[in-house]
């Protein structure tokens, strides 16, 4: 399939969607995952991240309970999570602009929409993988730097050019 090898990698699967998790748990597999933890909920998640601590987590965002978002925000804060830094992958049928920047602001590292491809699945697999974003705290965010493009900025510099407008 690609020269990656998953075989040691950790995924939790997080969809109240008993079809969804099989479908997810079956590409992963075809990736060569062979360790992959389910949950159902988010309260089962969170038990689940403090047994396993794995190494990527799947995330539906509509659940029963506890909310994609809300687990994320759990994930993120709360001191008793093994690694805050688990790369979450949403995976949503909600695909506006509004729902990804409310994923991207809750700490959330890559986004799928539903139906899932098993070539984005990769994509997204690889890229929380090979190229992890760094993190950013701040009073009010603790997650992946929400910036995604590094542009160089090569005109005049802003604040000088405002100060010159403003003094003229």
């Amino acid at each position: 399939m690609s020269g990656y090898r998953f075989d040691r990698v950790k995924v939790l699967v997080v969809d109240d969607n008993a079809h969804m998790r099989k479908l997810v748990t079956t590409i992963l597999q075809a990736f060569g995952v062979h360790t992959i933890y389910e949950a159902a909920s988010g309260d089962d998640a969170w038990t689940a991240l403090r047994e396993h601590n794995p190494d990527v987590v799947v995330l539906d965002w509509v659940m029963e309970g506890m909310s994609g978002l809300e687990l994320i925000g759990m994930i993120r804060t709360n001191p008793t999570v093994p690694n805050p830094f688990v790369p979450v992958i949403m995976l949503t049928g909600h695909t506006s602009l509004d729902h990804v920047r409310q994923a991207r602001d809750a700490g959330v590292n890559e986004f799928i929409a539903k139906p899932v491809s098993v070539k984005t699945m990769m994509a997204r697999l690889v890229s929380v993988i090979e190229h992890p974003r760094p993190y950013v705290r701040t009073g009010g965010f603790f997650g992946p730097c929400r910036r995604r493009r590094v542009e160089m900025y090569s005109g005049p510099e802003r604040r000088v050019e405002k100060t010159k407008i403003a003094a003229e």
